[in-house]
C-alpha cells in the first residue's frame, strides 16, 4: 500500500516513554493502573505467568515461555507472578499517552498485545540498540533508552498492522487501517479533520459506494463512520485545547460550523463542555480564550 497509514496518526498519537526497570524481577511485581498510563514491557530471556482482570472482573491467567514484547495500551493493573529466575532480564517503560483515553488506536486495542520476538524481526536492530544502551549503562544512558522504547513502540504499531489477521484483533482501528480502501478514506480524515466530510466524500476517497463503503467501514472498524469521524475530531479537539488554541478557532479547525455546535458535540460525548474540559484537565487554572 502505497499510503502512510501512520504518520498522521501517531503525530497526534503523542506518547513519552519512561524506563523504570532493567534486569530481573524477584517475586510477584505488580504494576499499578494510572490515568493515561500504559506499559510496554520487553522480556528479554526467561519465562512467567502474566496476570490481569478482564472487563468482567475476572482474572486472566497467561503464561509467557519466551522472549517476547508486552503491550498495555491503557491503564489496566497486572502482575508478573512466578517470579522469573536470575537468568531471565527485563526492561520496562512506562507509557505517558496525552488524551489516552479517546484516542482510536488506543481505545480498540486489546488490553494486552504479546509479541514473540521471534516473529518481529524488523524490531532486531532496534531492540539491538536499546539492550545494548541498557547493558553500558552509559553516560546519557537513561534519556537514550528512553527514546528507543518509543521507537520500539512505533515499530510494534507498524508490525501489527501488517499482522492484523494473524494477531486476530478485534474491530478497530488497526483492522481498518490494514484494508487498502478503509484506510484510504481513514488516512484522509486524520490528515484533514475539518474537512466537509460527507458519507459520501468519505466513500469516495474509498472508491466505493456509500452502502458498501459503510458496511466495510462498520464492519472492519466497529463503527458507523460518521461516528469515527467525530470521535476523530474531538480528539484533535482535545489536542489543540491543552496547546492554548482557542475554542472557537479549534472548532473551526475541526469542522464545525459554529463554537457552539462543537460545543454541543463535545459536552454530548464527553459529559462536559470544552471550558470545564479543559479546566479539569490541567494542574492549574487557565484562561480559554473564546
Amino acid at each position: 500500500m502505497s499510503i502512510d497509514r501512520l504518520s498522521s496518526l501517531l503525530e497526534r498519537f503523542r506518547v513519552r516513554t519512561t524506563t523504570f526497570h532493567t534486569g530481573p524481577l524477584c517475586g510477584v511485581t505488580t504494576f499499578a493502573a494510572q490515568p493515561g498510563r500504559g506499559f510496554l514491557h520487553v522480556l528479554r530471556r526467561g519465562s512467567m505467568e502474566i496476570t490481569h482482570r478482564d472487563a468482567a472482573g475476572r482474572l486472566v491467567h497467561r503464561r509467557i515461555d519466551r522472549p517476547s514484547l508486552l503491550l498495555y495500551p491503557r491503564p489496566l493493573e497486572h502482575s508478573f507472578r512466578h517470579a522469573p529466575t536470575a537468568e531471565s532480564d527485563f526492561a520496562c517503560a512506562a507509557l505517558d499517552v496525552e488524551g489516552g483515553p479517546t484516542h482510536p488506536l488506543v481505545r480498540t486495542l486489546p488490553a494486552v498485545v504479546v509479541v514473540p520476538l521471534d516473529e518481529v524481526g524488523s524490531l532486531g536492530p532496534s531492540l539491538d540498540l536499546l539492550f545494548a544502551e541498557v547493558d553500558a549503562v552509559a553516560c546519557g544512558g537513561r534519556v537514550l533508552v528512553d527514546r528507543l522504547f518509543e521507537v520500539v513502540l512505533v515499530q510494534l504499531f507498524r508490525w501489527m498492522l501488517e499482522h492484523t489477521a494473524d494477531l486476530a484483533l478485534p474491530p478497530g482501528l488497526l483492522p481498518g487501517l490494514a484494508d487498502e480502501r478503509i484506510a484510504r478514506a481513514l488516512v484522509a480524515v486524520h490528515e484533514r479533520p475539518g474537512d466537509p466530510w460527507t458519507l459520501a466524500s468519505m466513500a469516495g476517497e474509498a472508491h466505493l459506494s456509500r452502502s458498501s463503503f459503510a458496511a466495510r467501514f462498520k464492519e472492519l472498524v466497529g463503527q458507523a463512520p460518521a461516528d469515527y469521524l467525530t470521535t476523530w475530531r474531538l480528539t484533535v479537539a482535545q489536542d489543540r485545547l491543552r496547546a492554548g488554541v482557542s475554542i472557537a478557532r479549534t472548532a473551526h479547525d475541526v469542522g464545525y460550523a459554529t463554537p457552539a455546535a462543537f460545543s454541543r458535540v463535545f459536552t454530548q460525548r464527553l459529559g462536559c463542555s470544552p471550558r470545564a474540559w479543559l479546566a479539569a484537565s490541567t494542574d492549574t487554572p487557565t484562561t480559554v480564550p473564546a
